[in-house]
């Protein structure tokens, strides 16, 4: 595996304009094959302007610790530098994040030295086309104290369907705990600190260049907001499963359930009741 090395985070902006070139110079014969590459950031201490604004739009407090989450979120300016400077063999605008699991080993201060790394993971077979991961893991010293895997579709024709699961699982016995009402320019101010511009969660004019009825807000905001609403243990997995758009504005009820070191979580709209996203968080 060749490995690529950073000084600093990339900034995802340089990404875009060869995010826009490869929709008007498209190359129908790359491999379906993911890149066997690794890139990472050497050393680095996160700026706390930066992690007080993230803490703020998602909810976490300042309390000199840094939620997991932000770290993942610094991981997205490597993957999209990935899909932009390697061979990535699927059209980046229309890809669609369904999976995300972080696993924190152990409180993160924010003044220490961390590195973190980012390469591609399992390229499989999804009932709406091919499915990707991007694997993330951060270091402090020797010892990893996070790890992360997002889950992205591309939606494509003519694919060998994906095995389906038909086994029945228990619903669990959820509790309303809050309701939100979701502004309208989430989507533009979360962009603007977590670097991810993408068009659909911007206005309602360029959303519905993409098929969406209006702009929809950040799974990884979305996570985020129901991570920062829960009682978070040092050491925990929290994996999601992102369902249908939060489309902006919106009202939307956050259930959970706790069973001893679990506790499952739903985020779904009000009026109708269907669901954004469901997860588990486990007590490690």
């Amino acid at each position: 595996m060749r490995t690529r090395h950073f000084s600093q985070f990339p900034k995802p902006y340089m990404a875009y304009p060869k995010i826009v070139k490869g929709l008007i110079f498209k190359d129908k014969n790359k491999p379906q094959t993911l890149p066997e590459v690794e890139y990472w950031v050497d050393a680095f201490h996160v700026n706390a302007r930066h992690l007080r604004a993230y803490n703020q739009i998602c909810g976490f407090e300042n309390q000199g610790k840094i939620p997991a989450m932000y770290f993942a979120v610094l991981s997205q300016s490597l993957q999209m530098h990935m899909m932009t400077q390697e061979a990535f063999p699927f059209p980046i605008l229309g890809l669609v994040h369904i999976h995300n699991k972080i696993i924190q080993h152990r409180s993160l201060a924010a003044n220490l030295q961390y590195q973190l790394s980012c390469k591609f993971g399992a390229l499989q077979p999804h009932a709406k086309g091919l499915q990707f991961e991007f694997v993330t893991q951060v270091k402090q010293g020797d010892d990893v104290v996070m790890e992360a895997v997002s889950t992205y579709l591309s939606r494509q024709k003519n694919t060998t369907a994906a095995v389906r699961n038909n086994e029945a699982v228990a619903t669990p016995n959820y509790l309303l705990v809050d309701t939100w009402h979701i502004a309208e320019n989430i989507g533009r101010r979360y962009a603007l600190i977590s670097g991810d511009a993408n068009l659909i969660h911007l206005h309602a004019l360029s959303a519905k260049v993409f098929g969406f009825k209006r702009a929809i807000a950040h799974g990884m905001w979305s996570k985020a907001k129901v991570l920062a609403s829960l009682a978070l243990p040092e050491k925990y997995q929290a994996e999601v499963q992102f369902k249908l758009p939060i489309f902006l504005p919106s009202t939307v009820e956050l259930y959970t359930a706790t069973q001893l070191q679990q506790t499952d979580f739903m985020l779904q709209q009000q009026k109708s009741a269907k669901p954004h996203l469901q997860g588990q968080l486990l007590a490690l």
